[in-house]
């Protein structure tokens, strides 16, 4: 069972290893605690998808989007321009899960068909 203190502990954990992490990342006039104000609604709202239990697609969709919308946030308020590589780390969950999701529509069967490599009889031949 999922207790809401536990949640709030882990996401506020969390929370601060990604300013700090990004603080480091970024230039000097950018502190952490503009970065932790940035990213700070991202987290309450994955948080609050975690504790409702949203099926795991739904969720890393919602957490690729929130993340690329922090990233953005955070591009905003800096006082000078972002390293390239920030910028395409924003791109970078959304862009694995969008292949995961693709590759996942192509790789399953769709209704009414039949995966042959699931049917031993199939193999044989007549």
């Amino acid at each position: 069972m999922r207790h809401p203190l536990d949640i709030v502990a882990m996401f506020a954990a969390l929370w601060l290893l990604a300013s700090m992490v990004l603080d480091t990342l970024t230039p000097k006039e950018l502190t952490a605690i503009m970065i932790g104000i940035a990213i700070g609604p991202a987290i309450v709202i994955t948080a609050v998808f975690y504790y409702l239990r949203c099926p795991r697609t739904d969720f890393a969709v919602m957490f690729a989007a929130l993340w690329l919308i922090s990233d953005i946030a955070i591009a905003l308020i800096s006082p000078k321009q972002l390293p390239h590589f920030l910028i395409a780390l924003g791109f970078l969950p959304a862009l694995l899960i969008g292949v995961v999701l693709h590759w996942q529509t192509f790789t399953s069967p769709r209704r009414g068909e039949v995966n042959h490599l699931s049917r031993p009889d199939r193999w044989v031949t007549q």
